[in-house]
């Protein structure tokens, strides 16, 4: 049997191909580095089983449709009587496309891939400005169709990973009916920071001895110990204006992860997706559920690093056409949080003029004022399927009072801190105040 889990991703240096036995006298070449579908394709054409990737003496000779490369109408003549079949052409999992074979529709119970094939031919039919799909398709049509497919496959992957990497309790999913672009290359996805070379991140030394942090706080609880105020309400919405800080209970704390008191702590509690945008946009993230006003909705997480680094960075990423640098500038500004190749979901979303996510600082573990964490609370209530978005260029007059009605309206212009940009961005948002420059 191959050691088929050792084989997905195996990088070392030696020649292309490793030579596996699968006995005295037979031989397979395997690839150092390959996919799992690759190494399945091999196990079936060789009849080799293999536990790691669910193939055995049962499923061996099994066929599943993976997805539909084409289509076509064939007129049958019975005698007088002339009929119309569908056929399609079929990718069989775990088979080269070497295999693929016609089928009639009746033998065909893949009901979402016959509708998913569907959308995107009738998306292709309209791309092409044709009324309906033709008896046959040309080439072009197809290969759009096969690449669409396999496009569908990767991001589906891609989205799986992204929710093994995830600790919170919302789903990420990912969504790309626009064109051909896969998962971004050289990005790698992190729940937390990750601390650049010289810095320091110092954890908290005391807690709360709170029994009830929201109702009976000892000495104001951890925010009382900051000299301010409790941030949350009773169902966790933020209750102080933008511009004033978060204190929320930490790893020192008596008090449980069921605290009113631990909001960001818990991670992204709504299910969001990152899809493609339709109007040259990039990536986008709206929501799949419905958000309350004044609710924690995720993190902007990256690497941190020094402004002198941010400098040298930023010049590089200006000659690219873009940046993510967020300015940790607080009280200081010494540091700055690069997402371009280490972060979250918070990397795909999209700048607004009216945005729906308002930035705090937020203090946990570490109380370096040099260094909050940065979190997105929502501005008004959002709908299911709306986008999510935040002002890239932030301003907040000073404050100093806490907000006593949680019904009423934040700022939507945030706080010092913002993404670093040097080019004269135009903006696409498109609402009705848009400045028409990002920056």
């Amino acid at each position: 049997m191959i050691l088929c889990v050792l084989l997905r991703r195996f990088y070392c240096q030696i020649p292309p191909t490793m030579i596996i036995s699968l006995s005295e006298t037979q031989v397979c070449r395997v690839a150092c580095i390959a996919t799992e579908g690759q190494l399945e394709v091999i196990c079936r054409e060789q009849g080799v089983k293999c536990d790691e990737l669910g193939i055995n003496k049962h499923n061996l000779c099994d066929y599943e449709v993976e997805y539909l490369c084409d289509y076509k109408k064939k007129v049958i003549t019975d005698g007088k009587r002339q009929t119309i079949q569908e056929l399609y052409l079929v990718k069989w999992k775990g088979y080269p496309e070497s295999s693929n074979t016609w089928e009639p529709r009746r033998n065909l119970k893949c009901i979402d891939l016959l509708n998913q094939f569907w959308e995107d031919l009738n998306a292709e039919m309209q791309r092409q400005k044709k009324r309906a799909a033709p008896r046959r398709l040309d080439p072009a049509t197809v290969s759009q169709l096969i690449q669409r497919a396999k496009l569908r496959q990767t991001l589906k992957q891609w989205e799986t990973h992204l929710n093994g990497l995830g600790t919170h309790k919302g789903h990420i999913y990912v969504r790309n009916q626009v064109d051909l672009e896969g998962p971004p290359k050289n990005f790698t996805y992190i729940n937390d920071y990750k601390v650049g070379d010289g810095i320091m991140l110092n954890e908290v030394s005391v807690g709360c001895e709170c029994t009830d942090c929201l109702g009976n706080p000892v000495e104001g609880c951890c925010a009382g110990a900051s000299q301010h105020k409790f941030a949350y309400n009773e169902l966790g919405q933020v209750r102080i204006r933008p511009g004033l800080p978060i204190y929320e209970c930490n790893k020192r704390c008596h008090c449980g992860i069921d605290c009113p008191n631990r909001v960001v702590q818990r991670g992204i509690q709504y299910s969001l997706c990152i899809f493609k945008t339709d109007n040259g946009r990039g990536w986008g993230v709206k929501t799949m559920e419905r958000i309350r006003k004044n609710t924690f909705v995720m993190e902007y997480v990256g690497e941190i690093i020094t402004t002198e680094e941010a400098d040298c960075r930023g010049h590089i990423y200006d000659k690219e056409g873009a940046t993510y640098l967020f300015d940790l500038d607080y009280v200081d500004d010494e540091y700055t949080v690069d997402a371009a190749h280490y972060g979250n979901i918070s990397h795909f979303v999209n700048h607004s003029c009216d945005p729906n996510l308002q930035v705090y600082n937020v203090f946990i573990d570490n109380l370096d004022e040099r260094l909050p964490r940065i979190a997105f609370f929502a501005t008004r209530g959002i709908k299911a399927g709306e986008e999510l978005t935040f002002d890239y260029k932030m301003k907040i007059d000073p404050v100093d009072a806490e907000s006593t009605k949680m019904d009423s309206n934040f700022s939507l212009t945030g706080l010092p801190g913002s993404p670093k940009k040097r080019m004269r961005v135009e903006c696409k948002c498109e609402v009705p105040t848009c400045r028409k420059y990002l920056f």
